[in-house]
């Protein structure tokens, strides 16, 4: 409760800061006001772009970490919570503080390209960003993650002689399917437009590229099919469950349940860390795979504790 209200709080400092501030000022301000800097004042923007373009990314960006909050799943892990706390209050400090500075380049000159706007400024904002985003971050992780029991036997399964069984399950998430159907949908239109000519190349071409990327992504990466029988584990990628990826029950030593978060492995997706493969499509009930190599493999699918089960009971029935 503390968290979620801190940040309702704080994100509403910042955005009266973000727009309170232009505003009594504005009699004071060139129109338009210099917004960009090399050597010199060298990108401008009228008044009202400039509130906007300060507040309302700020704006939706704390809506969401604050919905992240109230739904509460990210908050349940230390790492997660040292995250969101970092997260929130930095990108606060940072847009806080270009937009006091950029008002203060732009203050009492009569036209944009006199505001100057020192390199040490800038250079003050961004360590003051990340100084209070790392101070918030530590300080607001919290008390460490209960640790599992020590000792903690693998489930398994009972399987009468000659019987057969089979466990499957399926996860997706919903916002990636979404962002696969936007990098679809910009494809198609971009592909469209590109066809009739009606803009240059340099202008559809990256947008193309961008989209087709976006989808190709999330067909592979936006849900998963997970089977277990008795020639060992298949992990079917994307909604159609293609390509698949088989592991033979040979390499696996052993199988488990655990409740991992993207955060602890490195984030959403298909990712690496140092001794683990990971399958992250949401946070939560993850089945955990052990090689006989000593690697392992991470897949956030529901009923974890159920295919673990079986697949120690056909380790062990390999092995007697």
């Amino acid at each position: 409760m503390t968290t979620r209200i801190f940040g309702t709080v704080w994100g509403l400092i910042i955005t009266a800061v973000l727009v309170t501030v232009p505003l009594s000022f504005q009699d004071r301000l060139p129109e338009p006001l210099a917004t960009h800097w090399s050597d010199r004042a060298d990108g401008s923007s009228s008044f009202t772009g400039f509130v906007l373009m300060a507040t309302v990314p700020w704006v939706v960006t704390w809506v969401v970490m604050v919905g992240l909050a109230v739904r509460g799943t990210m908050l349940r892990r230390r790492l997660s919570r040292g995250y969101w706390w970092g997260f929130l209050v930095g990108l606060g400090l940072f847009v806080m503080g270009m937009t006091l500075s950029t008002v203060h380049a732009n203050l009492d000159r009569p036209v944009w390209t006199e505001a100057e706007l020192a390199g040490w400024i800038v250079l003050a904002v961004m360590l003051a960003a990340v100084g209070g985003g790392l101070a918030a971050g530590f300080l607001g992780r919290g008390e460490p993650d209960q640790s599992p029991p020590a000792g903690e036997a693998p489930p398994k399964l009972r399987l009468r002689p000659g019987q057969r069984s089979v466990w499957v399950s399926r996860v997706s998430n919903p916002w990636l399917l979404a962002l696969t159907v936007a990098g679809g949908a910009v494809f198609v239109a971009a592909a469209g437009v590109a066809l009739v000519g009606a803009t240059p190349n340099v202008v559809w071409g990256p947008l193309l590229f961008a989209s087709v990327v976006v989808l190709l992504s999330g067909l592979f990466t936006s849900a998963a099919t997970v089977r277990v029988t008795d020639d060992g584990l298949a992990v079917g990628f994307g909604p159609f469950g293609w390509p698949v990826r088989r592991i033979r029950l040979s390499k696996i030593e052993k199988a488990w349940s655990e409740i991992r978060y993207p955060s602890q492995v490195g984030g959403w997706g298909i990712r690496g860390v140092p001794g683990m493969a990971a399958i992250m499509l949401r946070g939560g009930d993850c089945l955990v795979l052990r090689y006989r190599s000593g690697g392992q493999l991470l897949i956030s699918v529901d009923d974890a504790r159920r295919g673990a089960s079986l697949i120690n009971a056909l380790i062990e029935e390999r092995v007697a």
